[in-house]
């Protein structure tokens, strides 16, 4: 079964991490198996440690690193990311039941295929939100959209995570 995507969005501190981290949290302890995509937007970000075995292999060429542990497998993929399509990194994700995207979004922002939940900490941006985000799953996050969308439920995964969890159960998982 291909695993249903879910993408967390919201402008810079308003609690997406968190958001995302919460409902991983739930959604393991109900048993599905999650897989998280995270965008990262600084310049020189690397997951690799310079000095260490596997950048010393990419300095002299290596374009794909693989490090295995005793409890995981990393693989180090060199490149440039500019034209990477979103497809691609979440084929990488197979064999989970959902997979949760936080950031890209620009590129999900109006993807129909990928429903959102949308982090808020103000009116002003869950209205900017309800035209730039579609489809809007739920709302979160410290500001309370009920009065603002009939249509839209809102959960504070920060205060009662079980409710944003049976929310994507309920509309996303169980179909």
């Amino acid at each position: 079964m291909k695993p249903k995507v879910l993408a967390v969005v919201g402008g810079k501190k308003v609690g997406k991490t968190t958001t995302t981290e919460n409902l991983i949290q739930e959604l393991t302890k109900r048993g599905y198996k999650v897989a998280a995509l995270k965008h990262v937007s600084e310049e020189d970000f690397t997951l690799d440690t310079p000095g260490k075995d596997t950048w010393r292999f990419a300095q002299h060429g290596a374009k794909t690193i693989i490090a295995m542990g005793p409890n995981e497998v990393a693989t180090i993929e060199k490149g440039s990311t500019t034209n990477l399509p979103l497809t691609a990194l979440l084929k990488k994700c197979k064999g989970n039941d959902i997979i949760l995207i936080e950031g890209f979004k620009k590129t999900v922002a109006k993807k129909t295929s990928i429903p959102k939940i949308v982090v808020v900490t103000s009116q002003n941006e869950a209205t900017n939100a309800l035209q730039k985000y579609k489809p809007i799953l739920a709302f979160s996050g410290p500001y309370n959209t009920q009065n603002l969308s009939a249509t839209t439920p809102y959960a504070n995964a920060l205060k009662n995570p079980e409710k944003l969890a049976d929310i994507v159960e309920t509309k996303l998982l169980k179909k």
